[in-house]
């Protein structure tokens, strides 16, 4: 019996995905397959390259990022992000926020003291 873990991770990954993509243009620029790829090897195996294009498209809009043009050997050109100065500034506080979050929510998880009688 299945008990809806791949949902509930799906839904957990919707609300961090735009932040985990930001960290992934901070370390150096990428086109969406590579993307999806470092993130899988990441333990994100549920991000897929359509998921990803309208966040990336997003985070351009926002002006966090900026995509250009890549002439690749193995065929048509490839659209590489890069991250901008509001983007690695939004990175930071996105991050702060994340740390708190899930260290509250840690908290909850693992008190035990309600268990107590």
């Amino acid at each position: 019996m299945r008990d809806g873990g791949d949902k509930r991770n799906s839904q957990l990954l919707k609300g961090v995905l735009d932040m985990c993509l930001l960290a992934v243009i901070a370390e150096e620029p990428s086109y969406g397959y590579e993307m999806v790829r470092k993130m899988e090897g990441r333990g994100l195996e549920l991000v897929g390259e359509g998921s990803i294009y309208p966040l990336l498209s997003r985070l351009q809009k926002v002006g966090y990022i900026e995509g250009y043009m890549v002439a690749s050997s193995e065929g048509p050109k490839r659209k590489y992000y890069r991250v901008l100065l509001a983007g690695r500034d939004k990175l930071e506080v996105w991050k702060e926020e994340w740390s708190n979050f899930s260290e509250a929510v840690g908290r909850v998880v693992e008190d035990r003291s309600h268990f107590e009688l």
